[in-house]
């Protein structure tokens, strides 16, 4: 699954890969991590005809999907994850699959590969050949008695390919530049019609290059958490049985908390 991802492009590369308004420039961000706001790209109105601007805006939400009909977020389970598999069979999902699919720029996420019991080796997970890469997602907006909203959204996941299953079971859907207008155009594509696109990506579209477990500490967010280490492979040799993690897909465990 996806429980950690960067940005570090400008505003402006994001904008020119998406085709989409974003309006205010954001720092390099290296180590995200659920609860915190991350940017989307969802489909905005269709733009004049004859008119080159994008009709894709840029959203700030809360990494954190919460459907509209809960009633009490802090009674409910933090789902930062999808499965892209049964999204469109949950009531949680289903609308915004239907209404609110969305991108997420990043340039690459983080994962662990657990094999011993008190230790996990960490990997930073990159585009092969650099650059960014833009991650399936869904979009909610939540409404509280007193009429305040949120906007908060989920990273679509899948099955991993041949290259990342040796690391986790799980990774996310990657949507390719070519297939950004069918994904977000929901007025026009139905979840079944856009379902194909929620595959693993290319075994060689991503390399993993392990890092230290400074990263499982979300308030070290500095460039170095994502410097090549050596793998300690004798550490990571007992392998345990295999539990879920709090805060996993579609919201088993862990606690909401506001940004």
């Amino acid at each position: 699954m996806c429980g950690r991802f960067s940005l570090t492009a400008s505003r402006q590369e994001v904008e020119t890969l998406l085709a989409a308004i974003i309006g205010e420039d954001f720092p390099p961000r290296y180590n995200i991590a659920p609860t915190q706001p991350i940017l989307m790209i969802l489909a905005g109105e269709t733009p004049p005809p004859g008119s080159n601007r994008p009709d894709r805006v840029g959203h700030l939400v809360r990494w954190g999907f919460i459907p509209g009909w809960v009633k009490d977020p802090n009674d409910f389970p933090l789902m930062f994850n999808i499965r892209s598999e049964t999204a469109a069979e949950k009531n949680s999902f289903r609308a915004a699959l239907h209404h609110r699919r969305a991108l997420v720029p990043a340039s690459g996420f983080y994962e662990w590969r657990r094999e011993g019991r008190n230790k996990a080796q960490a990997y930073w997970v990159r585009p092969r050949h650099g650059g960014l890469v833009a991650f399936a997602a869904l979009m909610e907006t939540w409404s509280s008695a007193d009429g305040s909203q949120i906007d908060t959204g989920g990273i679509l996941t899948t099955s991993a390919n041949a290259a990342l299953r040796p690391i986790h079971e799980r990774m996310p859907v990657v949507i390719q530049p070519e297939d950004f207008g069918p994904w977000l155009d929901c007025k026009h594509n139905l979840p079944r019609e856009v379902a194909g696109l929620m595959r693993p990506v290319e075994p060689d579209f991503f390399e993993a290059i392990p890092v230290s477990d400074k990263v499982n500490k979300v308030s070290n967010v500095s460039p170095d958490i994502q410097e090549r280490v050596e793998e300690d492979l004798a550490a990571i040799a007992e392998k345990p049985k295999n539990k879920k993690k709090p805060g996993s897909e579609d919201g088993s465990g862990g606690q909401l908390s506001m940004f």
